[in-house]
C-alpha cells in the first residue's frame, strides 16, 4: 500500500474539514463497510463495545471503586473526557468521532489500583522495557483486544484507522527517547513499547516523533480538565478536601509544593498563588462548607460545569486567535492553551493529589496493593496454565523469557481492582490449603 512520505495536508470543502483516504487506512486492510458510517464512526463503535472499556468500570480513578458510590471510576472518567473532548473538537473543526475514540481509549491500558499499579508493574518490567499505561493502551487496541486477525495470523486488536491511533497517542515516543530527556526534559512517560513499534511506525510514518496531531492534543487537554475538575469534586464530596483549607500561607505552600513536584516543575509560587486566587475569586467558587445537602451538591456541580467551560473556552479562543476560523485537523495546527489556564488546571490537580493520592491512609493501602500484584506475577510465572485462554496462548507462543513476562503483565494489567483482589485471595487460600 503506497504511503506518502509526509504527513497528510488538510483538505477543505467549504467550511467542513475533510480527512484524507490515508487518514482512514487501517494496519490490516478490511473489506468496505456500510457507507452510511464513516471509518471514524466505526472506530468509536469498536472502542465503545470493547471488553477493555467495560473493565474500566471497576478500575481505580483516584479512589478505589466500591468505597463510595459517588466517586468516579476509570470508565466514568473516560466518558466525561470524551464529552469534553468531543465538544472542543467540534468547536475547532476536528472530526468529533476521532477525538471521542481517543478519549474513550486513553485509559484502556491502565492496570488495577490506578497509578500505583503502574508503578508496581513498571518495577516488575524494569529489565524488559518497563510498563506505562499509555504504551499499554496502544498495545491493547493494536494487539490484545480481540477484533481483527491478519491473514498471517497476527492479532491486530481493534484495527483502528491511522488517524484514530495517532489521536490516542499522548506520548508519541519510546521509553529510550523519554529517558534521554527528549520532547521535554521532565517527561518520563512514553507511548509505545519496543515490540509494538511496527504499528507505531505505520501510523506515524512521515511524522517526527514528539509531534502530536491536534486531535491528540485535544484529548490530552480534555483529560487534564476532567481530571482536575472532577477529582476535586470527588475529593470534596468524599470529605477529603475542604476548599477553605487553602486560606493560610502554610497550606497554600503545601499545595504549591505538590503541584510543582507532580505537574509544573518550573512554575513559581507566585504564579500558582495568582491562579488559586483567581479560582477562589470566581462567582461560582463555593463559599460555604460542603455538607452533602442537595443545595451543596448543586453548588458543587455548578462549579465543575463552570470550570470546564472556563478552561475549554480559553483554549478555543486562544487557538482561534492563532489560527483563524478554518477547520483545524491533524498537523495543520496545534492547540494553544493559555499559560494562566494551564496553571489553574494544575493547581486543581494538586488539590486532589495532596488530599487523596498522597494521604496517609492511601499510602498504607499501596503496600497491600503491591503485594497483590507481585504475588499474582509470581503465581502466573509458576503456573502459566492459570492464565486466561487468550493470554495463555500468547505465553506459550512467546519466543523468550522477556516476551513471556510481557504476556503475564498483559494479563495482570487487564484485571480490574476487584478481579485482582479475588485472584489474590484465591491464591492465598490455595497456599493455606497446601499447608
Amino acid at each position: 500500500m503506497p504511503i506518502d512520505s509526509h504527513p497528510p495536508a488538510m483538505v477543505r470543502s467549504g467550511s467542513v474539514a475533510v480527512y484524507s483516504p490515508r487518514d482512514e487506512e487501517r494496519w490490516v486492510s478490511e473489506p468496505a463497510k456500510n457507507p452510511r458510517r464513516s471509518a471514524f464512526q466505526r472506530d468509536r463503535a469498536r472502542v465503545l463495545h470493547s471488553a477493555g472499556l467495560r473493565r474500566l468500570g471497576a478500575k481505580t480513578q483516584v479512589v478505589s471503586p466500591g468505597t463510595d458510590d459517588f466517586v468516579r471510576t476509570r470508565l466514568t472518567h473516560s466518558l466525561e473526557v470524551a464529552q469534553v473532548g468531543r465538544e472542543l473538537a467540534r468547536y475547532l473543526g476536528c472530526d468529533p468521532d476521532i477525538v471521542d475514540t481517543a478519549c474513550l481509549s486513553h485509559d484502556l491500558g491502565h492496570p488495577p489500583f490506578g497509578h500505583h499499579g503502574e508503578t508496581i508493574l513498571d518495577a516488575l518490567c524494569a529489565d524488559i522495557g518497563g510498563f506505562e499505561g499509555n504504551a499499554q493502551t496502544l498495545r491493547l487496541v493494536t494487539r490484545i483486544e480481540p477484533k481483527v486477525i491478519a491473514a498471517d495470523g497476527r492479532p491486530a486488536g481493534l484495527n483502528l484507522t491511522r488517524a484514530s491511533l495517532d489521536a490516542l497517542t499522548k506520548y508519541p515516543w519510546t521509553r529510550n527517547e523519554a529517558a534521554l530527556g527528549r520532547h521535554g526534559s521532565v517527561v518520563r512517560k512514553f507511548g509505545v513499547y519496543d515490540d509494538d513499534t511496527g504499528v507505531f511506525d505505520f501510523y506515524r510514518e512521515g511524522v517526527e516523533n514528539g509531534t502530536r496531531c491536534i486531535e491528540a492534543q485535544v484529548m490530552d487537554l480534555a483529560d487534564d480538565i476532567s481530571y482536575s475538575v472532577h477529582d476535586v469534586e470527588d475529593a470534596i464530596a468524599g470529605g477529603h478536601l475542604h476548599l477553605s483549607e487553602f486560606a493560610d500561607e502554610r497550606s497554600r505552600g503545601d499545595l504549591f509544593d505538590i503541584t510543582r513536584k507532580w505537574y509544573l516543575p518550573n512554575t513559581s509560587d507566585d504564579e500558582m498563588d495568582s491562579a488559586l486566587t483567581r479560582l477562589q475569586g470566581a462567582a461560582y467558587w463555593p463559599a460555604e462548607t460542603y455538607d452533602g445537602s442537595r443545595r451543596a451538591q448543586a453548588t458543587l456541580k455548578h462549579m465543575t460545569s463552570q470550570l470546564i467551560g472556563r478552561f475549554v473556552g480559553a483554549a478555543e479562543a486562544q487557538t482561534r486567535e492563532e489560527y483563524g476560523w478554518e477547520p483545524l485537523i491533524r498537523y495543520a495546527a496545534s492547540l494553544v492553551v493559555p499559560e494562566q489556564t494551564a496553571v489553574e488546571v494544575a493547581v486543581l490537580k494538586g488539590m486532589a493529589t495532596l488530599t487523596v493520592m498522597v494521604a496517609e491512609d492511601r499510602l498504607r493501602l499501596h503496600d497491600i496493593q503491591s503485594a497483590v500484584i507481585t504475588e499474582l506475577a509470581h503465581w502466573f510465572s509458576e503456573s502459566p496454565a492459570d492464565l486466561d485462554p487468550m493470554f495463555r496462548a500468547d505465553y506459550f507462543d512467546a519466543a523468550d523469557d522477556a516476551a513471556r513476562l510481557r504476556v503475564i503483565v498483559d494479563q495482570i494489567a487487564s484485571l480490574t481492582d476487584h478481579s485482582a483482589w479475588a485472584l489474590y485471595h484465591q491464591l492465598k487460600a490455595g497456599a493455606e490449603d497446601r499447608l
